[in-house]
């Protein structure tokens, strides 16, 4: 059994991966954990690796992308971060789409066929959600959730050097995630990687508000950990994780609130 698998995910549709991460933060913050837990053996058998890469992930975030990630915040007004942050949801919807076919979720796939059409034309190519708006869902899927749902097994967890947490089969599906992303696609390379890495700040951006949980954590390796396993579990089973405790139904909107 993970430890303190203790919180529910229903909040935020419109944010499921960050609603995930921050509620299951401010929870395992509490946790009493320890370096070595024997119950993490099982899907953490590389742990001493994945701390020394956690602890090098964490400087550079810390040198370079945090402070890129404040900058950001305190000169782009929060509407114009918001649209940023649309036409960056936007892109990935084909991507989406096209998971939820592969999961046989034909439903979802159209709804996310609709709302790109919507938002690359009445939203101008994403900018304002006018989909959502309306009243249609995001079903936000990726391949490596798709592998899960195929029954591959998740491999050991791994820390990857700037990519941070995943679990192995994850790892074999970034590839996919990549080429089915359009914006792979776009021609001038320069102008490509520059929004690549606005992409990241953005992302990063919108993980400030956990900044300060992490720092108090008395051991920031497992908080993040299981904030990812847990997110994971939210993601892949579209919210509905199975329980293996009892659940508190909370809700954090005031982190997802722009100051």
């Amino acid at each position: 059994m993970r430890p303190c698998r203790t919180s529910i995910f229903r909040t935020a549709r419109q944010s499921p991966l960050l609603a995930a991460l921050v509620i299951s933060l401010v929870l395992l913050s509490g946790c009493a954990t320890t370096k070595g837990d024997p119950d993490a053996v099982s899907y953490d058998p590389l742990e001493p690796m994945n701390r020394k890469m956690h602890g090098f992930n964490t400087a550079l975030d810390k040198v370079a992308l945090r402070p890129l990630a404040r900058g950001y915040k305190k000169v782009v007004p929060s509407p114009m971060r918001k649209g940023i942050t649309n036409i960056f949801s936007n892109l990935t919807t084909p991507r989406s789409a096209l998971n939820n076919f592969l999961q046989g979720k034909p439903k979802r796939g159209f709804s996310e066929l609709g709302r790109f059409l919507f938002n690359s034309t009445l939203g101008l190519g994403g900018l304002f959600d006018i989909a959502g708006a309306g009243g249609i869902e995001r079903y936000d899927e990726t391949f490596g959730q798709t592998l899960s749902l195929w029954g591959v097994p998740d491999g050991p967890y791994i820390v990857l050097p700037l990519w941070g947490p995943n679990m192995a089969s994850d790892v074999f599906a970034l590839p996919v995630d990549y080429y089915s992303d359009i914006w792979t696609y776009y021609d001038n390379s320069s102008v490509r990687s520059k929004v690549w890495g606005l992409r990241l700040v953005d992302l990063r951006h919108r993980l400030l508000s956990v900044d300060s949980i992490l720092d108090d954590s008395p051991d920031p390796y497992i908080t993040v950990r299981e904030s990812y396993m847990q997110n994971r579990d939210f993601r892949i089973y579209d919210g509905e994780p199975p329980e293996e405790e009892d659940y508190e139904d909370e809700f954090f909107d005031e982190f997802f609130e722009d100051e």
